[in-house]
């Protein structure tokens, strides 16, 4: 049999069993098991991708090239940033505005653009980067994830991701454009208007809630050129690339989108009203807050509020001066989170619908749950409550170990938890006050409530199977 030209020499001079040899040999296989990792666990290579990515930008951050004061970052904060920002959570333990050099907040925004693309769309650029296929495990998790039909995208998922990294890169740009101007009117220089209006677009759709100011978005409370393109920003960004594709192909026609964005954007739109309305109420006449505001003014942080609270992280008033009533209606809005497949955090709006629905058809009397002309599989109901429980989980542990840690209150403890789970980066400023040992719990939490809950659904999808037989039925007693 005869040889390729390019393995003529080694074989002639017996170099293929010496060092190249070796060398070639075991860079085959260490490309190979890496393809079989990729292809065979889409899940752990969604874990091994965020991890990397976050152990990437936190050596960054760590460097004194990235702090003001031309010195190394303690290398928790460094990390607990990094999480922040690639998880698009908000939540600081340093000012971004003064501890950070203009290339410590370049090496952010970048983080937060790149975690909002998200742990499949990540686990599936380096999967195609590595072993150049996705595997059919792999292609349906992305396809699952943007909820399309794997018989129209199946084979299509690079395609898919572009159109992901496209939408997302022309949404941010029309965000700047609208918030550059403002910020030349309001007298900065051109060279900090371009900052600041791209940093703030990336910062919103991604729901990430940085802000460049030393003063936040105090200054522009009442300033709707810059609060109106925020809010949109975050709104579209928690809606998910699933709801915003349906709605770029079928506009207004209704009878074509799916029962996704249908759920999607019914529940967003409840939470939105039912948020304002609630807020408004509960600080009204809170002199700590918007008590003495003019009833415009009031309106506009009821709004601003309710659409930041469930998963944006910017914020107009102190935190920590709002009432208790108000905290826990923000730890719901927060747990309730944004869209699947989006970059807000949370539970997900679809979550809460189907769980609700379920309660409905219970009380009923009906066997099916249905929404919309459709009927929900049963499976679909076993993954919503398997990542509320693992959700709710998370927090009670989180809250726990940041009690026992920190000897803080309770309200605060779990308004932290909540914040840093749903990836919404609200704070009472407990987290600048935390000792390392609080900042790893909630980098963990952060980390866990971006991956986990997304993670935990795919897999679940993916594992249902039809089984062979079925053992004897018999209902425990419920309630």
């Amino acid at each position: 049999m005869g040889f390729p030209p390019f393995f003529e020499p080694a074989r002639r001079s017996g170099a293929g069993s010496g060092a190249a040899g070796k060398w070639r040999a075991r860079v085959a296989r260490w490309r190979t098991l890496i393809a079989d990792f990729t292809v065979r666990s889409p899940a752990r290579l969604a874990l091994f991708a965020f991890t990397l990515v976050i152990a990437l930008f936190a050596s960054v951050l760590a460097l004194p090239v990235a702090s003001a004061t031309n010195e190394p970052t303690p290398f928790v904060d460094a990390l607990f940033t990094a999480v922040s920002a690639v998880c698009v959570t908000g939540l600081t333990v340093v000012s971004t505005a003064t501890h950070w050099s203009f290339f410590g907040q370049l090496v952010m925004i970048i983080a937060v653009f790149v975690g909002g693309l998200g742990i499949l769309t990540l686990a599936s650029v380096l999967s195609l980067a590595v072993s150049k296929r996705l595997g059919v495990r792999g292609k349906l998790m992305a396809q699952n994830s943007m909820n399309t039909s794997a018989a129209s995208t199946l084979g299509e998922v690079g395609s898919l991701l572009r159109i992901v990294i496209t939408t997302s890169v022309a949404i941010e740009s029309v965000l700047a454009l609208m918030l550059i101007p403002r910020f030349l009117i309001l007298g900065e220089p051109l060279s900090e208007a371009i900052w600041h209006g791209v940093f703030y677009s990336i910062s919103s759709f991604n729901n990430a809630g940085f802000t460049p100011h030393s003063d936040g978005l105090v200054p522009y409370e009442t300033d709707l050129w810059i609060l109106v393109p925020l809010m949109l920003g975050v709104f579209l960004g928690s809606l998910g690339f699933p709801v915003l594709m349906v709605l770029l192909a079928h506009r207004y026609n209704a009878r074509k989108w799916s029962l996704h964005a249908k759920l999607t954007l019914l529940v967003t739109s409840i939470l939105l009203v039912g948020g304002s309305l609630f807020w408004a109420v509960a600080e009204w006449s809170n002199p700590d807050t918007i008590g003495s505001m003019n009833p415009g003014d009031k309106i506009i942080h009821s709004v601003f509020a309710s659409v930041m609270t469930r998963s944006g992280g910017f914020n107009l008033v102190d935190q920590s001066q709002i009432n208790e009533v108000t905290m826990l209606l923000s730890n719901a809005l927060m747990f309730a989170g944004g869209g699947s497949a989006s970059t807000a955090g949370g539970i997900k709006v679809t979550t809460i619908a189907v769980m609700f629905l379920a309660i409905f058809a219970e009380a009923r009397g009906d066997t099916d749950v249905r929404a919309f002309g459709r009927r929900i599989p049963e499976g679909t109901m076993r993954v919503a409550i398997s990542v509320i429980v693992l959700g709710a989980t998370l927090v009670m542990l989180a809250t726990a170990a940041l009690l026992v840690i920190s000897g803080t209150s309770l309200s605060r403890a779990l308004f932290e938890s909540i914040s840093a789970f749903a990836t919404v980066g609200l704070s009472t400023n407990l987290s600048a006050e935390l000792p390392p040992e609080g900042k790893y719990v909630l980098s963990a939490l952060m980390f866990a409530g971006r991956i986990g809950t997304i993670t935990l659904a795919s897999a679940l999808t993916l594992r249902q199977r039809n089984q062979l037989y079925h053992f004897p039925e018999e209902r425990p007693i419920i309630g």
